[in-house]
């Protein structure tokens, strides 16, 4: 399967109306097939970069692309938000196949499998759990668009072992589809186990404090690996790559 698209970002001056700038003079180019996470604590402005490289925001100042083009002309991004956002009177496969009227039922099911819900169908979201529900969310992006996901902070509220499943079923994704996937996390321990790049975001506007490439791929990290990585960007990281 081909790799995902590459991504250039050049945001001169993004803000909301009365408030200081959040994003400035930010420039990040993102090579094909890349796992990117986006780092900070909350407020710093992830979620809003993701929304600008969705192209569901379009105001702003600057030019982002995708594969070359803007990119509220290109394909839309399979995107999950930070809550599952399932239609309650909707099966799972319909809350998928809602996301675009491309998507048939074939393209749904296939996705639910891909997420380990092949048996779950026909199932309403009520009788799902909550790390059920957030794969629906996975299969919906993936439906949409399998070489691009965006993932706004996909893990939070999640309790540890839906956290540790969730990290092994996008790991496996990005590992055997060569997608671009771009997270947002404010958890060390996210970036460490999924990222091949980790771009912390510090100060308002935001600005990219460190760029740091991981040495070992996602799936070839030991706990040991992915404790070290944790620590250092828990703590405060060189600008050198981790490695």
């Amino acid at each position: 399967m081909a790799p995902g698209p590459g991504l250039s970002i050049d945001i001169a001056d993004k803000r909301f109306a009365g408030a200081a700038p959040l994003l400035a003079d930010f420039r990040l180019d993102i090579v094909p097939g890349s796992v990117v996470a986006l780092f900070s604590p909350s407020g710093i402005g992830k979620s809003t970069l993701l929304r600008l490289i969705a192209g569901i925001d379009r105001d702003f100042i600057g030019s982002i692309t995708i594969d070359g083009a803007p990119a509220h002309q290109a394909p839309p991004p399979g995107y999950v938000f930070q809550d599952p956002r399932l239609l309650p009177w909707l099966t799972a496969r319909d809350n998928v196949r809602a996301a675009s009227p491309a998507i048939s039922a074939q393209t749904a099911d296939a996705a639910l499998a891909r997420v380990g819900l092949a048996d779950d169908a026909t199932a309403w979201p009520h009788a799902l759990s909550g790390g059920m529900q957030r794969r629906v969310a996975l299969a919906r992006a993936i439906a949409t668009n399998p070489r691009l996901l965006l993932l706004d902070e996909p893990f939070v509220s999640l309790d540890r072992a839906l956290v540790d499943d969730m990290h092994r079923l996008i790991a496996n994704l990005a590992a055997t589809s060569g997608a671009t996937v771009i997270f947002a996390s404010h958890q060390p321990e996210d970036a460490s186990r999924l990222a091949t790049r980790v771009i912390t975001l510090a100060a308002r506007p935001a600005t990219i404090a460190h760029d740091l490439t991981f040495e070992h791929a996602p799936g070839r990290r030991d706990d040991a690996t992915i404790a070290a990585y944790a620590s250092q960007l828990a703590t405060g990281v060189p600008h050198a790559a981790l490695d």
